[in-house]
């Protein structure tokens, strides 16, 4: 049986502008083949932690990148960016570009242009 949830209790999460908003100050990004610098700002988490929505931007470059454990789903705000998939798919990114990875995805980003997206992260559960 299913019992409502008091949609009440739980406040809304907005942001205006995700292409404009001011973002904290950039940082190295760890898997950056080319010291690049990438900056975020989380929105939203789920109370049991297992889905976050934020705004995500980083600046030209190369870097590797996985999806160990979680699946994730983008829409590119402004910027472009060429993401190859271990294996050979290829995909160019603009604004407007919607993106999903999957959780195991393996790749790379070649940032052409400052990009910025707003992100939709799902962790799956460990298996106990």
């Amino acid at each position: 049986m299913n019992t409502p949830v008091d949609t009440t209790v739980f406040p809304v999460a907005f942001l205006a502008d995700a292409v404009t908003t001011d973002l904290p100050a950039a940082c190295p990004k760890p898997t950056s083949t080319t010291g690049q610098q990438e900056t975020s700002h989380t929105l939203w988490t789920s109370p049991d932690g297992l889905v976050e929505v934020g705004v995500w931007e980083c600046d030209p470059g190369h870097f590797t990148a996985t999806r160990e454990g979680y699946d994730e789903i983008c829409q590119v705000l402004s910027g472009t960016a060429t993401v190859d998939t271990e294996g050979g798919e290829s995909v160019e990114l603009r604004p407007g570009s919607t993106l999903a990875m999957p959780a195991g995805w393996r790749g790379t980003w070649q940032v052409h242009e400052t990009i910025r997206k707003v992100y939709v992260v799902r962790t799956h559960r460990a298996e106990a």
